[in-house]
């Protein structure tokens, strides 16, 4: 199990670090450009970011999460199980939950706008607004969810 939860606090880390960065830069940056512009670029990055690579990231973390919320389940006590669930919890709710039910849908609408009509630049700006709101959330459970997966390891 101490391999399940390193890799759980780790892919917990990386999927934090990357929503920070949309947090505290991307989505700053592409709001400060154009509308056409930005929804170029994020349309573009939503599509960039679907691959193999990410997906192992994402999915990879959140089965190592159902894997320690099982073993807690089933009696681990190998170390604060509980501790380490919480984390689980704190990744597939806050992240998974947050990305399938807000900003996927939120990204399903913007790529189906034309980046250069009006309504494109009024779904923009409720998309800045919204997308990002729920990101910061999603980085906040990243760093809950990371540092709860290492308090387990203790």
């Amino acid at each position: 199990m101490t391999l399940v939860v390193l890799t759980a606090a780790f892919g917990s880390a990386l999927m934090a670090g990357l929503f920070f960065a949309f947090s505290t830069a991307v989505m700053t940056a592409l709001g400060r450009i154009e509308p056409a512009a930005g929804i170029a670029a994020m349309q573009r990055i939503n599509e960039v970011i679907q691959n193999p690579v990410f997906f192992l990231a994402f999915f990879g973390t959140a089965l190592a999460s159902f894997a320690v919320i099982a073993a807690a389940v089933l009696g681990w006590n190998d170390g604060p199980a509980l501790t380490s669930a919480a984390g689980a919890l704190a990744y597939l709710v806050g992240i998974v939950g947050v990305t399938i039910l807000f900003n996927v849908p939120m990204n399903g609408q913007l790529a189906v706008v034309d980046p250069a009509s009006v309504e494109g630049a009024r779904v923009w700006a409720d998309y800045l607004a919204r997308w990002t709101a729920w990101n910061h959330l999603r980085t906040v459970s990243g760093m809950v969810a990371a540092g709860l997966f290492a308090l387990g390891l203790l």
